[in-house]
Formats: structure tokens, C-alpha cells, sequence
């Protein structure tokens, strides 16, 4: 158990939030439950997402260790990408960095005007990849409640389903998120995002993240949505950008097994010490 208090940082990427702890020389043990208490807040420091900083597994310089706020783990986190690719870019001086996650490696690079682009992978739309509980056809998926009559199915390394509506803002998210979260075609959970066409051709994106709600803003939920739109024909390709609650993000797919881009900000916030208590 650790005894000394534990150094992190909190940053956001258009306000989805992190609480980042750098474990390459001195690993954290971190439980579902710890992890809970650090997220939590009011009695934790607050965030969406707990962030580790490891040694790296596969060839990248770390590897991105990434925890709902309920505890769960999950594949891949693009808004956590960039606050980590900046950390690190910024350490090493340089203007590119490889990562090492779940979900598979993740380039980043610096971007003009501050910002961060990484290159997610390719995007995954068989249902044995998402994955799905059973086969269905990905591009219409009726989940049995609206808007999700037909909605799409994608991976970004963890599973998304997209529905599009004439008005994301309209859709009570705080109500049918969990119902499909939790649907029983998605073995491994799912994050439900809603998408409409804005007038100058973006998508207004909202999003409830498995494992932690309502979220400003989520990466691979933003690149799941634009290619889910290039799938049903909605808008014409790349370059789409994707207005989330936090702010834009820019995303580029060429298409096919091409992997998608995203172009975002980062931001840091402050930094602490986590009181071992949190972990115990």
C-alpha cells in the first residue's frame, strides 16, 4: 500500500477531465474502487477518467493506462491521448509522440496553434469487432429505442453506437444513456452518442460514456461519429468537424481501413497530491 502522498495533474480535453498520475518508475495500484474515490467530486478530486503514465508495452516511449470513473477499464480514451501526448511532448521536446494502449499503438504530433493531432487507427464496423453479442448488420441497428431504431455501430478500440436525430440537443440523454449502456447485444458496455447536422455541414455531437455518464466532450466518440456519417451516406467525407458540449474537434477519415485523425486542444488545470487513503 502506498504510504507517501502520489503526484498528479488534472487537465481536460474540451472538458472531458482527467486525473493523470505519472506510474513509469513508481507503478500505481490502482483498484476499481480507489479509482472510484479518486473520480468522485465531492469526496475524490473529480474527473471522468483516471489517467496512468506506465512504462511502455509494445514499442511506444509509455503506455496509457485508463479508468472510468466507475472503476472499469477501457481500451482507449482520445481526449486522455492528447493530454498525454502533450505531457510527453513537451518532456522529450519534441513534436511527436508513440503510445502504447489497450486498443492497440496511438501516434500523436503537434498541430498548428497549440493543438494536438493523433492518429486514432482504423475504425472497426464488424459486429464481431465492436463487439456485439450476436451477428447483426452494424450500419442499422435497432436497439429498441428511440432515437437507437437505427443506429450504427462502430470501434475506435472500444465500442461506440451512433444514432442521428434532427435535434441532439432535444434527446434526453440523462435517460435512455444507460439503457443503452447497458443493452444486452453489447457484451462489453457501449457509449451512446447522438448526432445531428448543424447548417454549415458539422455534426453536433452528445455523448454518454460507459462507466461515466454525461461527458462534454469524447474522442473516439467524435471520430465513431463521423465515420458512422460517411457510412450512411449523411455527409460527403473528410474533413468533418464534430461540435461536442466542450467545444469542437477536428476529424479527417479518408475512408476504408485508412485510420481516422483528430485535431483538438489540451489544457491543464492544476496539480496535487492524492492522499494515499483514496487508494486503500
Amino acid at each position: 500500500m502506498h504510504r507517501d502522498p502520489i503526484p498528479f495533474r488534472k487537465m481536460h480535453g474540451l472538458g472531458n477531465d482527467f486525473v493523470i498520475v505519472d506510474a513509469r518508475t513508481r507503478p500505481l495500484e490502482l483498484t476499481d474502487a480507489g479509482a472510484r474515490r479518486i473520480a468522485d467530486r465531492r469526496a475524490g478530486v473529480g474527473c471522468d477518467q483516471i489517467i496512468t503514465i506506465e512504462p511502455p508495452r509494445a514499442g511506444g516511449v509509455a503506455f496509457l493506462g485508463i479508468r472510468n470513473a466507475d472503476g472499469g477499464v477501457v481500451e482507449a480514451c482520445g481526449n486522455a491521448t492528447r493530454c498525454v501526448a502533450h505531457l510527453l511532448m513537451t518532456e522529450a521536446r519534441a513534436d511527436r509522440v508513440d503510445l502504447d494502449t489497450l486498443a492497440g499503438p496511438v501516434v500523436a504530433e503537434r498541430a498548428a496553434g497549440g493543438l494536438v493531432r493523433v492518429n486514432m487507427g482504423p475504425a472497426g464496423d464488424a459486429w464481431q469487432a465492436i463487439p456485439l453479442a450476436e451477428p447483426r448488420d452494424t450500419l442499422s441497428l435497432d436497439l429498441g429505442q428511440a432515437p437507437f431504431a437505427d443506429a450504427v455501430a462502430v470501434t475506435l478500440g472500444n465500442p461506440h453506437v451512433v444514432a442521428f436525430v434532427d435535434d441532439a440537443e432535444a434527446v434526453d440523454l440523462g435517460r435512455i444513456g444507460p439503457i443503452i449502456e447497458h443493452h444486452p447485444l453489447f457484451p462489453n458496455r457501449v457509449n451512446a452518442e447522438v448526432v445531428s447536422r448543424t447548417a454549415d455541414g458539422a455534426l453536433r455531437m452528445r455523448v454518454w460514456e460507459r462507466g461515466a455518464g454525461i461527458t462534454r466532450a469524447c474522442g473516439t466518440g467524435a471520430c465513431a461519429a463521423m465515420v458512422a456519417a460517411v457510412r450512411k451516406s449523411l455527409i460527403p467525407g473528410r474533413p468533418t468537424r464534430v461540435i461536442l458540449d466542450g467545444g469542437p474537434l477536428d476529424i479527417d477519415w479518408p475512408g476504408g481501413d485508412a485510420p481516422v485523425w483528430m485535431t483538438g486542444p489540451v489544457a491543464s488545470v492544476f496539480t496535487g497530491l492524492l492522499d494515499p487513503s483514496l487508494l486503500s
